[in-house]
């Protein structure tokens, strides 16, 4: 089959012609059926204003549809030519959760970023103040101004890791660090040792680079700690990207005697760790106090990032990276393939924002903890038989389902005006389809009013259109 007719499509679409809005309803119809099989790939689809014209919706409607399925990947088209069906590449399939939600209406429960901290205002006015004693320069610094840097390695000595300005690198966002950090050390066929789940897009870096994906599985009981270390081992991995404080997705707290072992581990089958400490500031509970993982480094391979993002706010993009002073310069040197430098008025915001870490930090456990009570009050009166531990510390609930995927349950809550984030975001190869990621990164409010949507979701599935948002969630 080489072409298909606009009827043959018509017959062959499931889209309910109620459904709102109608075009994504369209696309998810056609993609199903590309992804079943029943319409194949290299399949010429018809002319947007011919299938319009035979489902009686507009032009507009079929367009929008196509642009969708274009975006995804299941179309590929060609100015005078057409369009015909395709299968994205397997590395983009994921949905990626910052592209195409701000007009679509639905609560965002798929992203665990906090609001801003009451303190952001005055560090921002303050940082603009300080901006024209910056301008005489070129505004360009690899390395971060040195006033953050002094910041940052004040504070790493702080808890109990001894560290020099020369040894910490400005990024914008640690996610930028792990690309960088990924895009030096690692090379084509290395193998990459990651948890699973894990931060997709760290997994996201090793592929670009080739690399072999070596996964160790984890729950919120913690690191199984010979399988980790056995797997470094076996794997002969090039390094290790861990998350050991309040794990993203889980929550979990790596303890002092496991990060000791997996430090050994790493030193004697010459790995590299990665040490994501993005959440390390965000205790909630009384905990049992644990060092750093760089402070069980005895010879320079653990490599530290951290961000802004979490603590303060994500909008500053602004992260770190702390490693030995000669790393830091070749990391700063190897940035100029991606960016020049940081910006400057951002860098000045966080600087500020280091002097007043404790108060933005209680400030955080007590929204966070509050945002925390309110999603467990709501999953336990409306879907008690999920399953999950409570998190002493991050952002993230990790929720065991009882039964169904979280694939198919996040579809369906986009219909009750959801959007979220399905366990196989954090694995690999489809793995994890029986969790779901929860934050509580939202006020009580919004929890409150997401849950029973996503009770409906799970009884009910995508029936009727999606549900309008309160305008007053919407905008907190």
């Amino acid at each position: 089959m080489r072409y298909l007719s606009a009827p043959q499509v018509a017959r062959l679409v499931t889209a309910d012609p109620a459904a709102r809005p109608y075009y994504r309803a369209l696309a998810d119809s056609v993609r199903g059926l590309i992804m079943d099989g029943q319409i194949p790939v290299r399949v010429r689809m018809p002319a947007e204003r011919h299938l319009a014209e035979t489902l009686k919706v507009s032009r507009t409607t079929v367009t929008s549809a196509y642009d969708l399925l274009r975006a995804d990947g299941y179309l590929e088209s060609r100015q005078g030519s057409g369009s015909w069906t395709a299968l994205p590449d397997p590395a983009t399939t994921r949905d990626n959760p910052w592209l195409g939600t701000g007009g679509d209406g639905l609560l965002q429960l798929h992203t665990a970023a906090p609001p801003a901290p009451t303190a952001l205002a005055g560090a921002m006015a303050g940082a603009v103040e300080d901006l024209p004693r910056y301008g005489m320069g070129n505004g360009y610094d690899p390395m971060g101004l040195p006033v953050l840097r002094e910041r940052i390695a004040a504070r790493y000595t702080a808890r109990g890791v001894a560290t020099r300005p020369e040894q910490i690198v400005v990024t914008t966002g640690s996610q930028h660090a792990i690309q960088l950090v990924v895009g030096l050390l690692v090379g084509p066929g290395d193998a990459v040792l990651v948890e699973s789940p894990t931060y997709p897009h760290a997994v996201d870096a090793a592929r670009r680079r080739g690399a072999r994906i070596v996964p160790v599985g984890i729950s919120h009981e913690g690191w199984p700690q010979d399988l980790l270390c056995g797997a470094m081992r076996q794997s002969g991995a090039r390094l290790a990207y861990l998350m050991p404080d309040f794990h993203n997705p889980t929550g979990a707290l790596m303890e002092d005697p496991v990060r000791a072992a997996v430090a050994g581990a790493a030193r004697r089958s010459d790995t590299l760790l990665l040490v994501d400490e993005t959440w390390a500031e965000l205790a909630l509970d009384e905990v049992p106090r644990t060092a750093p993982m760089a402070a069980f480094d005895t010879d320079s391979r653990v490599i530290s990032i951290g961000s802004a993002s979490k603590l303060w706010w994500g909008g500053l993009r602004i992260g770190w990276i702390r490693t030995t002073a000669a790393l830091a310069r070749r990391l700063a040197m190897f940035r100029s393939t991606v960016d020049i430098a940081s910006p400057v008025l951002e860098q000045l915001v966080v600087a500020r924002l280091f002097g007043l870490l404790e108060e933005t930090r209680a400030e955080r456990r007590r929204t966070l903890r509050a945002s925390r009570d309110a999603l467990v009050s709501g999953l336990r009166e409306h879907l008690p038989e999920w399953t999950y531990e409570l998190p002493r510390g991050g952002g993230t609930l990790w929720v065991r389902l009882n039964g169904g995927g979280s694939t198919a349950l996040a579809e369906a809550a986009a219909h009750h005006g959801l959007r979220l984030a399905p366990g196989p975001w954090f694995g690999l190869e489809g793995t994890l389809e029986g969790h779901l990621r929860l934050p509580f990164t939202q006020p009580p409010a919004f929890l409150t009013d997401a849950v029973p949507r996503l009770r409906a979701a799970r009884d009910h599935g995508p029936i009727g259109p999606p549900r309008s948002p309160d305008p007053l969630v919407t905008m907190v």
